[in-house]
């Protein structure tokens, strides 16, 4: 997730309709926007505008690259195949 992060240009983010439903309908930001592009600012090496688009992406990016790393770990040592077929199979009982 986070290698095809890196191609999605701010840019077009810019551009975009807020899906924030606190902003849409009270016009107002909350706390969480900016993140999205914020996350995708930092992933690209650029802090400077990740900090301004939102100022908790230095809590939440180290957070996102703990359960990226996480996740890559359990992936790497198979332990979600073995989670997924055992849920299979309790699901056919």
């Amino acid at each position: 997730m986070p290698v095809l992060l890196f191609v999605v240009p701010v840019d077009w983010l810019n551009g975009q309709r807020s899906v924030c439903l606190f902003k849409n309908i009270f016009g107002v930001e909350c706390w969480g926007c900016g993140i999205t592009r914020a996350v995708l600012s930092t992933i690209q090496f650029n802090f400077t505008a990740a900090f301004n688009y939102n100022k908790l992406i230095v809590i939440v990016f180290p957070l996102l690259v703990y359960v990226w790393g996480k996740m890559l770990v359990i992936n790497s040592k198979g332990v979600m195949p073995k989670i997924l077929k055992q849920s299979r199979h309790n699901v056919k009982n």
